[in-house]
């Protein structure tokens, strides 16, 4: 009987995470990971095929986590108000009980290697996003926003507000304001009219 894997995939996705957070995408390697947790580098190959999938993996794995929260805030609630507040709080609440994942959101697909990825990852990814754009072209829909200015109000108020509400504070290491989920939740409401 084989013996059980040491060191699984999410253990070095974490390492790898807690790397990207503290010295950016650069600092990903597959030595740095295996090194992180106390691995020989062939563990890392071994779940990751080269840095490319390393790098696609840490920021797939980190943007889905980090969508599927906002839709469940988006279906918790049938009101399209309500439910534009609640996700705008949701970006915020993640970004403080995931700061070291937040940070990795700073960052974009292309500064984790994009041009390199495999089909696969690519595909993970473009699915990802048309999910994002097609809830916030409902949602804008639902508010009555139907025009470019309107449908750029909503992504305003529900993905940029919120991300900028936290960005200082996680550039900084410095833990998010208590009020910060009220301040973004208030200000949300005010762009939404």
């Amino acid at each position: 009987m084989a013996r059980p894997p040491r060191f699984d995939a999410d253990q070095l996705l974490d390492a790898a995470v807690r790397l990207a957070a503290a010295g950016g995408p650069a600092a990903v390697t597959m030595s740095a990971v295996a090194q992180a947790v106390g691995a020989p580098s062939g563990s890392v190959y071994h779940r990751f095929a080269g840095r490319p999938a390393l790098l696609a993996e840490t920021w797939l794995r980190t943007v889905e986590r980090f969508q599927e929260g906002c839709h469940a805030a988006l279906v918790r609630e049938s009101e399209p108000r309500r439910a534009a507040r609640a996700v705008a709080r949701q970006v915020v609440g993640w970004c403080r009980a995931h700061p070291e994942e937040a940070a990795v959101l700073l960052y974009g697909a292309d500064d984790f290697g994009l041009a390199d990825w495999s089909e696969e990852h690519t595909r993970r990814a473009d699915l990802g996003n048309k999910r994002v754009f097609a809830s916030l072209k409902a949602l804008a829909e639902s508010l009555g926003a139907t025009d470019e200015p309107g449908r750029a109000r909503v992504t305003l108020a529900l993905v940029d507000l919120p991300l900028s509400v936290v960005r200082r504070h996680l550039r900084a290491g410095t833990p998010l304001p208590p009020y910060a989920e009220d301040l973004t939740e208030e200000c949300t409401a005010a762009l939404l009219g």
